[in-house]
């Protein structure tokens, strides 16, 4: 389960923020995650839970932001939305797809105190 690495790795930014911003508390955590990017929201969430005990973060809703996965079709020579890594292109279907998108993560926002 690489979740837990995932949400180790959200709260060290959250904490890195923090001491740069000067901030207490995290109330709310805005993760941005492209449909591609192979994490379970579900796992996410717990891992979260777990990690954020006794931080910064304790108690704070982490809301999952899902972005479309984009792939190059290099028939077509055009973009496309796709739900999977190996799937044809929805247009022509060729399986001579490039992913370009929605397979990155961010934090996008915090709301904090």
């Amino acid at each position: 389960m690489h979740e837990i690495s995932i949400a180790e790795s959200v709260l060290q930014i959250i904490e890195d923020t923090a001491r740069a911003e000067g901030y207490a508390r995290v109330k709310v955590v805005w993760l941005e995650i492209g449909q591609l990017a192979g994490v379970e929201a579900e796992s996410l969430r717990f891992c979260f839970d777990v990690v954020a005990r006794d931080s910064i973060a304790l108690d704070a809703r982490l809301e999952i932001i899902e972005t479309a996965g984009l792939g190059w079709c290099m028939e077509c020579a055009c973009n496309r939305v796709v739900t999977s890594r190996y799937e044809p292109c929805p247009d022509c279907g060729s399986f001579r797809m490039e992913v370009t998108g929605g397979d990155e993560m961010r934090v996008r926002e915090l709301e904090v105190e």
